[in-house]
């Protein structure tokens, strides 16, 4: 996951905007206190999905897993005065831990909890959406995608995260005695499905785990 050295990272962190203070404390304790705290955005990441939604000022954003409630609160950043960022997952027991520092913010009320699993519920919005973030189980990931094409508008953004899996995605990334992982294979059908996709134009960008950005045309 980490593919720059220690010092290069730390480099890049230094000379990126900080996180506020709920930021820090909720990245600490999500370090602390929560299993698999990799799972988390991070600064750096935390960041660049700040400075998209700012640049875009969106009105709908999607999320899809809503881990700790980092990224959300990251996101909601840019929204609209009537803007509202949905975020779905399913796991009931980390929504206090998230509402507890979204209520510390100006963007609680901006911010929609669905609790349930994403292919039941996605198909029962109704919103258009400007951005979507998928960061979810993995081999879902291409159908997440095809559900939420049709509900972004043209011009809109999705973004994938972790979609450079660790460097598992490349042969020397994984050891050559083992067969492909189900994960692994997920993760490069997904970014073999969006690089195929004339819908849509793409970059994906070795930011943290890799994240795929896609621009609807």
């Amino acid at each position: 996951m980490h593919f720059l050295s220690a010092d290069l990272e730390e480099y890049a962190e230094a000379h990126t905007t900080g996180e506020s203070d709920v930021l820090q404390r909720l990245n600490r304790n999500t370090h602390a206190y929560v299993m698999r705290p990799r799972m988390l955005s991070g600064q750096l990441q935390g960041r660049f999905l700040s400075m998209i939604s700012r640049m875009m000022r969106p009105r709908r954003i999607l999320e899809i897993g809503t881990y700790t409630g980092y990224s959300a609160l990251c996101l909601a950043e840019g929204l609209t005065d009537d803007g509202l960022l949905i975020t779905v997952d399913n796991n009931e027991e980390l929504e206090s831990f998230a509402r507890s520092y979204w209520n510390q913010t100006p963007y609680t009320s901006k911010i929609d909890f669905r609790l349930g699993n994403a292919p039941d519920i996605i198909p029962t919005l109704n919103d258009v959406f400007d951005i979507v973030f998928i960061d979810a189980d993995k081999k879902n990931y291409s159908l997440y995608y095809d559900l939420v094409f049709d509900k972004v508008r043209s011009g809109g953004i999705i973004l994938a995260d972790n979609v450079l899996w660790s460097g598992k995605v490349v042969p020397a990334g994984r050891p050559a005695s083992r067969a492909i992982d189900k994960d692994t294979q997920a993760v490069l059908d997904f970014n073999q499905k969006v690089q195929q996709d004339s819908r849509a134009e793409n970059v994906l960008l070795p930011v943290r785990d890799g994240l795929m950005m896609i621009y609807k045309q």
